[in-house]
């Protein structure tokens, strides 16, 4: 089992965290961290761009693809929106990905914010034992409510 830091934008973390969206996606023209190495139990530590880590979920299923098209993406975008929740202009912004990762999530857990040092610009980091943010791999992190 792996856990990973995830980065959101407020409106897709705020979407998660009340049940609206169920499919965190990444897509990329280059092979990302995340692709092949995302699967079913893993954990994830969501944090707001900018912000701190405010919630914990599990992977419950995962999707990879490559050589993706415009056409595959479209066709992505059909059968998984209503989990996923991109607007048009995030859609438009994928249509050249050539890689894509589609990680349904559950057991969404609001915990105390914790603020980590990250002044780098990757969205998606696989936390290993020797991760600069051993803390949240520790127990550190505590539920809310």
């Amino acid at each position: 089992m792996n856990d990973h830091l995830v980065i959101l934008k407020k409106p897709y973390l705020d979407a998660i965290l009340d049940g609206r969206k169920q499919v965190e996606s990444r897509f990329s023209r280059v092979r990302g961290p995340a692709f092949g190495r995302v699967f079913v139990g893993d954990r994830l530590f969501l944090k707001v761009s900018s912000g701190p880590v405010c919630a914990t979920a599990r992977v419950a299923a995962v999707e990879s693809f490559e050589d993706l098209t415009p056409r595959k993406i479209i066709e992505l975008k059909q059968r998984h929106n209503r989990y996923i929740l991109g607007s048009d202009e995030y859609w438009r912004s994928k249509s050249d990905s050539k890689f894509g990762l589609l990680a349904w999530i559950e057991d969404v857990q609001r915990i105390e914010p914790v603020r980590i040092s990250k002044k780098d610009w990757r969205a998606w980091v696989i936390l290993t034992e020797n991760s600069d943010f051993g803390l949240l791999r520790t127990g550190a992190v505590r539920e809310i409510g």
